[in-house]
């Protein structure tokens, strides 16, 4: 069929044609929302969950659910090479830029612009080599410490003080929060726990691979009490076939049964694979029925495609002794492995391969579901790594 009219959207974080069987997060979100707006008391909440279930997309949507509710939001995504006062900076600042637009002048507002002024200078936080230009004189003794755990918690407190000064709320969404050093996250969670002891209408929204809740519980032990972690799993197969027919039914397409299962089989329900899946099965199909021996040309495209793309760029991050961990977890299935059954395999002491398995885990390509387990934090990975490491 006509590739130009292939309604899939393969591609992280791209918005898929339908958004199916998340309603009861989205509402959750709305809730959230709508209490911090209103002054109410409410948890801030990440989202965890694997690879490819779809934690940006949601995202993002939680972002326009803010906008439409009349906040004012920040999308930033953590990553090793960069500090976390480096990525909010520029944000904060053009929030707060945005705060002070308009014929009255908030007192709250320009102490804020102050504050945030006073926090670059502390922490000599730069962008690149441009320091945040701020032309206002800084709050001198505020947020200029230089300990992000004393001055982040300052600025955030200023931020709430200047939207609900002009009666509007913030959001703050930040993904990849599992990329935070501790340090950060203990400064984060402090920040948060000042807006909700004084109410004020900032909210911050996140997404992390599943370790992010051992991260956010090492750095503050009552990071339980202002956080929930919905977890973010696979689509069911009810919600899966929905997210395949809908979009080719609009389009006069019609899924063969056989071919929904054959495809939930290769996918395993992940939304991001459901989308490759669906948009190779549109590009191959002669006519408008789709059955399962498209699906089996279809299934070889995108074995191709994710093993050049998705799945290539994460092996490529890998040392070779990381490589080889993570193929000797692959022998054993898609897991998760005991850490021992993994270190008998590279037939080695568990203490002589922790080093490895701590640095996987800091890349974000492994994690522990439980005390002394390992499994892939990306799905079909193990196939992957026996496909281009065959034993």
């Amino acid at each position: 069929m006509d590739p130009a009219l292939n309604p899939y959207a393969p591609g992280a974080g791209t918005q898929p044609p339908e958004l199916t069987g998340r309603a009861n997060l989205l509402e959750a979100a709305r809730i959230a929302l709508t209490r911090t707006r209103n002054g109410l008391s409410t948890k801030s909440f990440i989202l965890v969950g694997l690879r490819g279930v779809g934690k940006t997309v949601l995202l993002n949507r939680v972002e326009d659910q803010a906008r439409e509710a009349g906040y004012l939001t920040s999308l930033i995504e953590a990553h090793e090479e960069k500090s976390l006062p480096a990525l909010l900076l520029p944000e904060l600042r053009r929030i707060l830029l945005n705060l002070d637009r308009g014929e009255k002048v908030e007192a709250a507002v320009k102490r804020g612009i102050r504050v945030l002024k006073s926090f670059t200078k502390g922490l000599k936080v730069t962008l690149g080599e441009v320091e945040i230009g701020l032309d206002i004189d800084p709050e001198v003794g505020v947020a200029d410490s230089g300990d992000l755990e004393a001055d982040l918690p300052a600025l955030f407190l200023a931020l709430g003080e200047a939207a609900r000064a002009r009666k509007t709320a913030v959001a703050i969404i930040i993904d990849e929060l599992q990329y935070l050093s501790e340090s950060e996250f203990s400064a984060l969670i402090m920040a948060l726990h000042k807006i909700a002891q004084k109410g004020l209408p900032l909210l911050l929204v996140g997404a992390g691979l599943p370790q992010v809740v051992g991260l956010a519980g090492r750095s503050k032990s009552y990071a339980e009490r202002l956080f929930d972690y919905p977890e973010i799993g696979p689509l069911s197969p009810a919600d899966a076939r929905l997210a395949l027919v809908e979009p080719a039914e609009r389009a006069g397409v019609v899924f063969q049964q056989k071919a929904i299962d054959a495809i939930y089989a290769q996918t395993q329900g992940y939304p991001y694979f459901l989308q490759e899946w669906g948009y190779q099965a549109w590009n191959l199909a002669p006519t408008p029925k789709i059955n399962a021996a498209v699906v089996a040309r279809a299934t070889a495209a995108s074995l191709g495609r994710l093993d050049e793309g998705f799945l290539r760029v994460r092996f490529d991050r890998l040392t070779p002794r990381e490589k080889d961990y993570m193929r000797a977890m692959a022998s054993l299935g898609a897991g998760p492995h005991r850490s021992g059954e993994i270190a008998d395999k590279l037939k080695a002491p568990v203490r002589s391969v922790a080093p490895v398995r701590s640095s996987l885990i800091s890349k974000g390509m492994i994690y522990s579901p439980a005390h002394g387990d390992t499994g892939f934090t990306v799905p079909l990975f193990d196939a992957y790594l026996r496909r281009m490491m065959p034993s």
